[in-house]
């Protein structure tokens, strides 16, 4: 209650009041909308990893009808910006490049992904990074996210979240589709998609895209790049895929952010490479840029033995590669292997550093299905191996140094192996229990970090259960306990916060159903031993700096809504109303008392307002508030990130000419058209806060033909 006096003594508007409000009930927890498309082997290889309004488990789903009109560019955390309880943010302020995802409060690190059930957070950093699969979401048939500890997946353990992605599903039919788009900051994006449809159980399909910004940001450029190829068998009880999908990116890189008297006078100025020449003049190098290519390989069986059992297994396998580049001014000799040249204390120099890894493993799951329970066994195991290397490509005295020398020579090497079975059970026609049992093995061995050496295992048991009651044919309640524990990542050894962390999760939630109201609200309290915090600061090379916290918890409620206010109007609202706080925070030996846990805003809501009155138009209007959050866990009132209030339209028409193409679709998108200033994110430099701003009014345009 406490939050909600707070937010009317705020000085709100009564605009942005009424405009929250109105939110306080954007996404349901409905099958996807283009399940009807999906053929029930291929929902057989996420089935492991998602769960329905049987399993005791607040989620949301999200499916292609649902982000085609927006999908102009902008990567997938910004498509799922109005979901309940997510915040995101971009560096180079317009959706496109570096962009990040909080859940909960819960940075991306924290949120376990999987793609077709196959982990595609980075092993050792446990972040995910979306600009190395531009224009994903093109290919993707339909994502669920699990607030929360959730079910047991594969990959890193869920702390904030878990999100899984399913790629397209076969065509039936032989299809095509050529999309462009264009817009603000000279952004363009091209899309050819195929497939051959299925010819004798068979079928190809496939998706090149490339994708061209500038960004908000001054030089935030990306050029980008990906493709997806897929080869599918169907048989009467099997389907098997083959999947090949990546792609590479080149970004000017806007990850220094602003400080407060630049973000007053230049909001859009960029530090990245800048330099003084021999002449005393400020230039900017024009190769600060990262460089980086993926490539995954993904091979599933899915079989479905009877009416009761199926089986699903698959391989993969991830290549990554590509460094960043940075102008260093007045570098010192020793940090770069140099010998000191007489007179010179240091050099200018240019350096890349390198990371060069491959991921590989397997993932498998069996699932019985009888007329009281539910029976899925599972595991998986997965080894990452990564070089971690850095060169010198100029120097103005370059000492001793000779082409491909490298600086410095790192590697990590990963296993991640688990098991899991989970059961949902019908003890009578109103109450049904769910039990999920995980145990994880991991072993990380790594050198370059603290002490200079890693040899760590973990040996984890993440045990769950719930329960549902069927209170009518329209109500639902639930209760389930979840326990995670994770281990620490690179820069986690590196700062020399290496303690595992644990949580105990609890939700207890309600689901209302009825022809023109869908109603989900869930409270949850989520208590946490040695939680690594993020602290605000980040390490010499960009990264996030997390420490333990002994003992903390996140506390809320969230609602989300479907109202169906007529055949042509939609609602569809959502609020996260939370409390996050670190318990007797020590930082260096001060007690600080209960402070508020860093990048966790009390309030976030969205809605969603649609207008369809026929079946060629439809228009919406979004609109996201973020409350106020600080940006370290000290409550230091200079780290203090104000709320803001955004709004966006979306407008979307479609043709059906009959001849060459089957439909032509125009679709109009204008981002936060009010025209806010406003900050979604930002880092402590000390007790100095520096910014990522995000754009003002900015719009995007696209022309889809399909045939």
């Amino acid at each position: 209650m406490k939050t909600l006096f707070n937010l009317f003594g705020r000085g709100k508007t009564p605009y942005s009041v009424a405009c929250l409000l109105l939110s306080a009930t954007a996404f349901s927890q409905e099958q996807p909308k283009d399940s009807t498309k999906t053929n029930q082997l291929d929902a057989v290889l996420v089935s492991a990893v998602r769960v329905t309004t049987k399993t005791p488990v607040s989620f949301s789903n999200l499916s292609k009808s649902d982000i085609r009109s927006r999908n102009l560019g902008q990567d997938i955390p910004i498509l799922m910006n109005f979901m309940p309880s997510v915040v995101t943010t971009s560096d180079a302020g317009n959706g496109i490049g570096y962009t990040g995802i909080r859940v909960r409060g819960s940075d991306a690190t924290r949120v376990n992904i999987t793609i077709n059930g196959i982990p595609y957070n980075d092993a050792e950093s446990h972040g995910t990074f979306w600009v190395n699969m531009p224009d994903f979401a093109s290919s993707v048939e339909s994502l669920q996210l699990q607030r929360g500890v959730g079910t047991s997946t594969n990959g890193a353990g869920a702390f904030g979240a878990s999100l899984n992605l399913l790629t397209d599903s076969y065509a039936t039919q032989a299809n095509g589709e050529i999309s462009n788009s264009a817009g603000s900051f000279n952004t363009r994006k091209h899309t050819v998609k195929f497939s051959s449809g299925l010819i004798n159980g068979f079928e190809l399909a496939g998706r090149l895209s490339a994708i061209n910004s500038q960004g908000y940001i001054d030089r935030g450029a990306s050029d980008l790049k990906s493709y997806f190829l897929q080869g599918t068998f169907v048989g009467k009880t099997t389907l098997i895929k083959a999947l090949v999908f990546g792609g590479s990116e080149r970004t000017y890189q806007s990850w220094n952010g602003i400080d407060s008297e630049t973000l007053r006078k230049d909001r859009q100025f960029n530090s990245a490479g800048i330099f003084t020449d021999e002449n005393g003049q400020t230039r900017f190098y024009d190769n600060e840029t990262d460089n980086y290519f993926q490539d995954h390989y993904q091979l599933h069986w899915n079989e479905r033995l009877s009416e009761k059992w199926s089986l699903t297994t698959a391989l993969h396998y991830t290549k990554g590669k590509g460094y960043y580049e940075n102008y260093k001014e007045d570098a010192d000799f020793a940090d770069y292997a140099l010998e000191p040249v007489a007179g010179q204390t240091g050099t200018d120099l240019i350096r890349q550093k390198w990371l060069d890894n491959d991921f590989y493993g397997f993932t498998f799951s069996s699932s019985y299905t009888e007329e009281k329970f539910d029976l899925i066994v599972g595991g998986g195991w997965n080894k990452y191996e990564g070089d971690h290397f850095g060169k010198v490509i100029w120097a103005r005295f370059a000492s001793q140094s000779e082409p491909g020398d490298h600086y410095y020579d790192d590697y990590a090497v990963k296993t991640d192996g688990n098991v899991f079975a989970k059961i949902n059970y019908m003890l009578t026609s109103k109450w049904s229990l769910f039990a999920d049992m995980q145990y994880r093995g991991v072993n990380y061995k790594a050198n370059g970090v603290q002490a200079d050496f890693v040899d760590d295992h973990f040996g984890f048991f993440n045990p769950k259960a719930g329960i549902t009651y069927l209170v009518n044919a329209k109500n639902t309640m639930y209760f389930s306990y979840a326990k995670a524990n994770r281990e620490p990542n690179r820069t986690d050894y590196e700062s020399g916060n290496a303690v595992p962390e644990k949580l105990n999760d609890f939700e207890l939630g309600w689901r209302n159903t009825s022809d023109k109201i869908k109603f989900n609200a869930n409270l949850y309290y989520m208590a946490y031993k040695d939680q690594l915090i993020l602290t605000g600061n980040l390490d010499d090379v960009g990264n996030p700096i997390r420490s333990n916290s002994k003992k903390s918890y996140r506390v809320g409620i969230e609602a989300d809504a479907t109202f169906m206010i007529s055949n042509q109007f939609t609602l569809r609202p959502n609020i996260t109303v939370s409390s996050n706080k670190n318990v007797d925070l020590d930082v260096q030996g001060q007690n600080y008392g209960t402070r508020s846990i860093a990048y966790s805003p009390e309030i976030i809501a969205g809605n969603i307002f649609s207008y369809k009155p026929n079946r060629h138009f439809q228009a919406a209007l979004l609109s996201k508030f973020v409350g106020e959050q600080f940006m370290n866990n000290i409550e230091l009132p200079a780290a203090k990130l104000p709320d803001y209030f955004v709004n966006d339209v979306n407008l979307s028409y479609e043709f059906n000419p009959g001849k060459v193409f089957k439909t032509i679709t125009i679709n109009g998108l204008v981002n936060n058209i009010l025209d806010r200033q406003y900050v979604s994110n930002g880092y402590m430099y000390d007790i100095y806060p520096y910014y990522y701003p995000q754009a003002g009014i900015n719009f995007l345009i696209g022309l889809t033909l399909k045939f």
